[in-house]
């Protein structure tokens, strides 16, 4: 479905899917097979939404051969690095006596249930109210309990969320953690640098802030990407990018920040690999895909 600017999305289309999409791979990078991260709340989640290829992925059912396009250990590392850069993020800002966390399109993310919080960390959770209320239900018939006090924005993104999340406990004078996981690819480039200068905005001095990005998203339109897809649309894997991200340059994201105060260090997704002990790949598509930039940012003024 091509995206408009007010369309709306629950967990099972649009861009809503492709966080159920994201929790299959932390499920995969989860299942003792791999054991790279300890996510335990992604496979229940992703059964419930019920899409049929990610349920047949955390349930071990997706064919692998010689031949096959998917490739469940390349999958599981690549969505370890990622889980484990923003894990250790908010570890890192939460243990420095940063106490307040905001998940901006938190999705199926399960932190707020899954991480060892310090004692007094409260967790902002902020996205579509059809996305909060789902995964808050699901994780409740689990049985599952925060392990830091987790307040709910339930908001579009493009909407006013900076006054339902100061309406929901925000303090603006306090330092706080932010991340934007596998966010930016989703919205128009004026609408990013919104964002960030809303986050600029309600921060503190020390606030930290992590997210990554595709320099340039054209890169869902080269033959390299589209051969892949047709490939995995065979298995079932229907997410196209091509009609869900926002395609433009993203390479002026880390001035963007520098000139706001931020001080950014961003590492490439090969390095994030080498970094966690893994080889990158090098054929053509993990080449399409290199310059993929992992950045942790603190607010310097």
């Amino acid at each position: 479905m091509v995206r408009t600017d007010r369309d709306r999305w629950d967990l099972a289309t649009s861009v809503g899917a492709t966080a159920t999409m994201v929790a299959a791979q932390r499920a995969l990078a989860s299942d003792p097979e791999f054991a790279l991260i300890d996510d335990p709340f992604a496979a229940p989640l992703v059964r419930a939404v019920g899409i049929d290829v990610y349920t047949r992925l955390v349930n071990g059912q997706i064919p692998v051969d010689e031949d096959s396009e998917f490739d469940p250990q390349r999958m599981a590392r690549g969505m370890a690095c990622r889980t484990r850069f923003y894990d250790q993020f908010f570890l890192d800002a939460t243990r420095s006596g940063i106490a307040q966390v905001v998940i901006l399109a938190s999705g199926l993310d399960a932190r707020a249930y899954r991480l060892a919080w310090p004692a007094g960390t409260v967790v902002y959770e902020v996205d579509m109210p059809e996305v909060i209320d789902f995964k808050t239900l699901t994780l409740s018939e689990l049985g599952a309990k925060p392990t830091a006090e987790r307040r709910t924005v339930a908001v579009d993104l493009r909407d006013d969320w900076a006054s339902a999340l100061r309406a929901a406990g925000f303090d603006t004078e306090a330092p706080s953690a932010w991340s934007a996981e596998g966010l930016l690819v989703y919205l128009p480039d004026d609408a990013q640098d919104a964002l960030f200068d809303n986050i600029t905005a309600l921060s503190a001095p020390g606030s930290r802030l992590a997210f990554e990005f595709v320099p340039d998203t054209r890169i869902f339109q080269d033959e390299r990407w589209r051969s892949h897809h047709d490939r995995m649309r065979e298995l079932g894997f229907e997410i196209d990018f091509n009609d869900l991200v926002y395609h433009a340059e993203r390479s002026h994201i880390l001035d963007y920040l520098s000139g706001s105060g931020w001080q950014t260090a961003p590492q490439t997704v090969a390095e994030l690999h080498a970094a966690n002990g893994f080889t990158y790949p090098d054929d053509e598509l993990a080449t399409a895909f290199a310059d993929v930039t992992y950045t942790s940012a603190v607010l310097k003024r």
